[in-house]
C-alpha cells in the first residue's frame, strides 16, 4: 500500500514564506504614523486645560523637595548616626509616605462625595502644607545630636504621614476626570517625565545652596566621623530647598479653586458626546 506525503508549496497562499513574515515583523515594529498624530493632537488639546496646566506647574515645584530628600542619609550620618540608624530613619519616613498616601485618598474621595469642587484642592493644599511646619521642626529645631534619634523618628514618621497626600488625593483624580480617558497613560506618562527632569534640578540646588551660602566645605568634612558643621550647613540647605517649594506649591493649587469645576464639565460634555458617536 503505497503511502502518500502531502507537501506545501512555497508559494501556497495559506502558507506565507519567510521573506513575507520578515516584512510583516518590521512594518509592525514601529507604531503606524497616525497613532503618533492622534497622540500629538491629544496632547495639545489637553494641554489647553488649564487644571492640567495648573497641576503640572504645581508638580515641577512640588518635586524639589523629594529630590532634597535624598540628602536625608547624607545628613544623618553627618550628624553622627550609623549606618543601621540612618536606614532606619529613612524607613520610618517611607513607612509614613506610604500611609499617608493611602490616607490621603481615602480621605479625600470621601470628601469629594459632599464637597466635589474643592475637596481634593483642599487636601492638596493641606498635605503641601504640612511640608513646611515639619521640615521647619525635622532640621532646625530638634537638637543635631546622636541623643535625639526617637524625636527624629516620630517626626519623620508622621512628615511622611501629611506631606504625601497630593498624588493620590488630588493630581491624579483630578487628571482622571479632565482627561479624556483613551489618552489617561500618556497624559500621566508626560506628566511624570516633565516633572522629573525638572525635579532632577533639586539636588544640584541643593549642593550649591549648602556650599555657596551656609559654607559646607566637602573637602574638610569626614562623614564617616560625623561633622557638626557640615550637619549644619546641609541642614540650612536643605530647609532652603523644601521650605520654599512647599509654600509656593501652596499658592499654585489655589487657581484650581476656580477652574477645577469648569474643566470637568466640559470633560463631562465630550465624553458623553463622544459615547453618542459610537
Amino acid at each position: 500500500m503505497m503511502r502518500h506525503r502531502a507537501r506545501s508549496s512555497p508559494s501556497s497562499p495559506l502558507t506565507p514564506s519567510s521573506n513575507t513574515r520578515s516584512h510583516l515583523s518590521s512594518k509592525d515594529a514601529l507604531p503606524p504614523t497616525s497613532i503618533w498624530m492622534d497622540s500629538w493632537v491629544a496632547m495639545k488639546s489637553v494641554m489647553k486645560v488649564k487644571t492640567f496646566q495648573i497641576i503640572v506647574l504645581q508638580g515641577i515645584i512640588g518635586s524639589l523637595p523629594w529630590t532634597a530628600i535624598v540628602f536625608f542619609t547624607m545628613w544623618f550620618e553627618l550628624i553622627g548616626f550609623d549606618n543601621r540608624s540612618s536606614a532606619a530613619l529613612n524607613s520610618l519616613f517611607a513607612i509614613g509616605c506610604a500611609s499617608g498616601a493611602l490616607l490621603g485618598g481615602v480621605l479625600a474621595d470621601r470628601l469629594s462625595r459632599h464637597y466635589p469642587d474643592s475637596a481634593r484642592i483642599m487636601c492638596a493644599q493641606f498635605s503641601a502644607f504640612m511640608g513646611i511646619p515639619f521640615s521647619w521642626i525635622l532640621l532646625t529645631v530638634i537638637p543635631q545630636s546622636t541623643d535625639y534619634w526617637l524625636a527624629y523618628a516620630i517626626t519623620l514618621f508622621l512628615m511622611g504621614i501629611t506631606i504625601s497626600w497630593c498624588a493620590t488625593s488630588a493630581n491624579n483624580p483630578m487628571f482622571a476626570e479632565v482627561v479624556p480617558p483613551k489618552h489617561r497613560t500618556m497624559i500621566y506618562a508626560f506628566d511624570r517625565a516633565f516633572e522629573g527632569s525638572f525635579a532632577s534640578l533639586a539636588a544640584p540646588a541643593v549642593g550649591l545652596v549648602t556650599e555657596k551660602i551656609y559654607g559646607y566645605d566637602a573637602k574638610t568634612v569626614n562623614i564617616a566621623n560625623g561633622s557638626a558643621q557640615g550637619a549644619y550647613a546641609l541642614s540650612r540647605g536643605l530647609l532652603t530647598m523644601m521650605i520654599l517649594p512647599f509654600g509656593i506649591c501652596v499658592l499654585f493649587y489655589s487657581p484650581l479653586y476656580l477652574v477645577f469645576k469648569h474643566d470637568r464639565d466640559n470633560a463631562k460634555v465630550t465624553r458623553f458626546k463622544d459615547q453618542e458617536l459610537i
